[in-house]
């Protein structure tokens, strides 16, 4: 296989699981409105504190998971967190997983280099951003800016943050500075309305 087969093959696989992701959140949002907002709340919440430390854990490989390969659509899990945990401990959980995934992004990225990394988007977008990695310290300046405000790839920037010189500990300086506010009025922000509205519905 060339590198141009490997990176297309990887790019439709994850296309798959892109598409069967949103189904199955099409799916939920459904049973969702059968069954009622507060009922599958409150039933998760039950199993999860039935399931004692192990449903934190599982919660924090669900969002590690969540960012080195994206399937459910980017967020839902980040707005889910406060609902199950609360605005505390959802936050900490999230930030955990998330953390753990971008650092895992980064060491992929440098172990396997730009065939990993040009898998998960398209070329024009790899491009794209990659003009940008190679003007030096602007690089740094934008991660940054990506990782405090929303609308930038922030998991596809971890990766790409590993094929530069960057260091791990300039890497995550960079994120530890920037990307947990972020998390933080995503996460908490979107629970609120998420919880508003349903209720409005009488879900």
């Amino acid at each position: 296989m060339t590198e141009k087969q490997i990176i297309e093959t990887n790019r439709n696989v994850i296309r798959l699981f892109t598409v069967m992701g949103i189904l199955l959140s099409v799916g939920l949002a459904y049973y969702t409105y059968q069954i009622g907002y507060n009922e599958i709340l409150s039933g998760t919440q039950a199993l999860i504190f039935r399931m004692g430390i192990l449903g934190p854990i599982i919660f924090i490989l669900l969002q590690m998971s969540q960012v080195i390969y994206p399937i459910v659509p980017g967020g839902i899990i980040l707005i889910i967190a406060p609902l199950l945990f609360g605005n505390l401990w959802g936050f900490i959980l999230s930030f955990i997983g998330v953390t753990l995934g971008s650092i895992a992004n980064f060491f992929l990225a440098r172990r396997f280099g730009k065939t990993f990394v040009r898998a998960f988007v398209q070329e024009e977008t790899y491009q794209k951003y990659y003009a940008i990695l190679t003007k030096g310290k602007r690089f740094d300046i934008f991660l940054g800016v990506a990782f405090a405000f929303p609308g930038f790839p922030d998991d596809f920037l971890c990766m790409l943050a590993g094929i530069t010189a960057m260091t791990f500990n300039r890497f995550m300086k960079i994120y530890l500075w920037t990307k947990p506010l972020k998390l933080f009025v995503y996460g908490i922000g979107g629970a609120s309305i998420t919880d508003w509205f349903m209720r409005y519905l009488g879900l």
